[in-house]
């Protein structure tokens, strides 16, 4: 196996960049956030029926799910993919969908780093698997053994591979021990995150009350009523009917009804 690289010192400083990383995503993320199109895809009826009654609800509900959906994603590019680069003593990958390249006398090694185990959808993973048989076929000159490996920064999935699955899968501490040789590397990303995340949280939560107000005061603008409450019949038109050209015209004449009176 291979010897770890960096020391617990160099570790530290790398963990400390990704960090930093990640959470310059994360506020990116945040901030391209479009509230109108976000409404679009969602279930008016099951805000109403959850008996919400104030938009900073809603925004809270929004932003949630938007940075959750994504956060695996990111963490996996910002954090585990540079540190798993950094430690494996190989090249870092050239083909499409490969991250590290090892090679031996006998033997290529070519790995894809994803965050977790449930990384991808079906189309996802099948493009995975083609990418891995592209390489295949470009290194055959080498004359080698051709290993690849779908390596998961945490989880217990570890599988050889198989007659439809041309790819060997390790999650977690094996995965991290395959790269470095060391079993304890798992437990040093973990401890060698010391304060850093609480540094950054501070950041982040300054960000993410600034996205609450700007999306609420635009919520309220386009979604409530003169005394204030949320016009639910507003926004099931904007996210539902069938019309928006005709919905357009009818609050015209509704505002136009309303200055006349």
């Amino acid at each position: 196996m291979p010897k770890l690289k960096l020391s617990s010192k160099k570790l530290e400083a790398l963990i400390r960049e990704s960090l930093a990383d990640f959470y310059k995503r994360r506020v990116a993320k945040l901030n391209g956030l479009d509230l109108t199109d976000t409404l679009k895809t969602k279930n008016p009826y099951l805000f109403r029926a959850k008996g919400i009654q104030k938009a900073s609800e809603i925004v809270a509900e929004l932003l949630q799910a938007y940075i959750s959906s994504s956060d695996e994603t990111i963490f996996g590019d910002a954090f585990f993919e540079p540190i798993a680069k950094s430690v494996s003593g190989g090249q870092v990958g050239s083909g499409e969908g490969v991250d590290v390249l090892r090679e031996n006398e006998t033997t290529v090694t070519v790995i894809s780093v994803k965050s977790g185990p449930n990384w991808g959808n079906a189309n996802q993973w099948k493009r995975q698997k083609q990418n891995f048989e592209s390489l295949r076929h470009r290194l055959q000159k080498l004359h080698k053994r051709f290993d690849p490996v779908l390596g998961y920064g945490y989880g217990r999935r570890n599988t050889n591979s198989t007659p439809s699955r041309n790819y060997r899968q390790r999650s977690g501490q094996a995965f991290w021990e395959e790269l470095t040789g060391d079993p304890d590397f798992y437990l040093k990303l973990m401890r060698l995150m010391k304060d850093y995340p609480q540094k950054h949280r501070k950041l982040y939560q300054t960000e993410w009350n600034k996205a609450v107000n700007r999306f609420e005061r635009e919520f309220l603008k386009n979604f409530s009523t003169p005394a204030g409450e949320i016009d639910w019949e507003k926004f099931v038109e904007f996210n539902s009917s069938k019309d928006r050209l005709h919905l357009r015209k009818k609050r015209r004449v509704q505002h136009f009804e309303r200055v006349s009176s």
